[in-house]
């Protein structure tokens, strides 16, 4: 049996961006949630890139957030100056990215989506970031991730006490 390889609207995506070389790599194990990710590739929480999709007033947004935190929902409210922000649903977040939640890729997506990158993924080095199916990551420096994403810098991690 073998592991799949990125998506190939990732794949694409890569290509156009003049990244066709970078690297992935794939687990025959999920790498679904950020400690799955953690565990299958030896790095810290930290280091992974959490791609979240939310709704603010109803509008998808993408928000990259470090695998050891939790985005801040009012935060994410006040920096786009919404009403009201939440978790998108399943099907939003397929229609929206091509792509099914715990493999969404920070960039490649179906649509144009604005994209809150938090500041506490620039900590590391090197970030890991799924590509685009739940069993495929590749590694980049996050600067360069949040350049690609076309992301804003923002502070929407949740503080804990």
């Amino acid at each position: 049996m073998t592991t799949p390889a990125a998506h190939p609207r990732f794949a694409d995506a890569l290509r156009a961006l003049g990244l066709d070389g970078l690297p992935t790599r794939s687990f025959p194990e999920a790498t679904r949630t950020a400690a799955e990710a953690a565990a299958a590739i030896g790095c810290e929480l930290s280091q992974i890139c959490k791609s979240l999709i939310f709704a603010a007033d109803g509008v998808p947004v993408l928000v990259l957030m470090d695998g050891a935190s939790r985005v801040d929902v009012e935060l994410v409210r006040r920096e786009l100056g919404a009403e009201k922000v939440t978790r998108a649903r399943a099907d939003v977040v397929r229609e929206t990215t091509g792509y099914a939640i715990g493999g969404v890729p920070p960039f490649g997506h179906r649509t144009r989506t604005r994209v809150l990158a938090d500041r506490g993924l620039l900590a590391h080095d090197v970030v890991w970031a799924a590509a685009g199916t739940p069993h495929t990551v590749f590694p980049m420096a996050p600067k360069d991730l949040v350049r690609h994403a076309d992301a804003t810098l923002v502070d929407v991690r949740e503080r804990t006490a």
